[in-house]
């Protein structure tokens, strides 16, 4: 994938989530509070989903990296640091919070603050993680999954369809392989058949 196409796989998932907050706010106001993801609400995934965008604001720098960390390296990162359930579960929820009242307003302005960074940022251009340095190419991939994953979610859980918009779709799927070309040796077997229609994963079984 080209930088160009990875951006503008990060714009379209972008659009899709705040229009996806806009669709749900027009179910009605007690819409929010209903279940959407495990023990998350709606309000709370919506909040947790902007974090995929405010993260890549929090992270981004000025100046550029030499950084040779990739894509697949971020995700085995995250899984070497155990980060606990109930936190992220807690963030989640903050997050929801901290958009307010006028959600649709909220996520609108972060969409479009966020994008125009990313837009106006070279692909080396440095992110900061706290578990890390990667160049923007690299780490945007995974914001891109984030967001096209967790708007999939919502737009199921409000019985909305859920088809993602074709760039997003795409790189959310080849990060999904690199996951899946990572996994365990001793789920290939069960990976091999599953991907192949010859049986169905565990429930629950996940790449991440």
């Amino acid at each position: 994938m080209t930088w160009t196409t990875t951006r503008e796989a990060f714009e379209h998932a972008a659009e899709w989530f705040a229009a996806t907050t806009a669709a749900l706010d027009a179910v009605g106001p007690d819409a929010w509070h209903r279940p959407a993801l495990g023990e998350w609400t709606r309000s709370d995934l919506v909040g947790h989903t902007a974090r995929a965008l405010l993260t890549v604001e929090q992270y981004l720098e000025d100046g550029t990296t030499t950084s040779t960390a990739t894509t697949l390296d971020y995700y085995r990162t995250v899984r070497s640091s155990r980060a606990d359930p109930a936190a992220v579960a807690e963030r989640g929820r903050q997050a929801g919070r901290g958009l307010g009242a006028d959600r649709i307003t909220a996520v609108r302005a972060i969409v479009e603050r966020v994008a125009g960074r990313v837009g106006s940022a070279p692909p080396d251009a440095r992110v900061a993680t706290p578990m890390g340095e990667w160049a923007l190419a690299a780490y945007l991939p995974t914001r891109v999954f984030e967001l096209t994953v967790h708007t999939i979610d919502l737009r199921v859980a409000a019985g909305l369809d859920a088809d993602p918009p074709g760039a997003a779709a795409h790189e959310a799927l080849r990060v999904l392989g690199l996951l899946v070309a990572d996994a365990d040796a001793e789920d290939a077997t069960a990976l091999l058949r599953a991907l192949t229609g010859r049986a169905a994963l565990p429930v629950g079984w996940s790449v991440l």
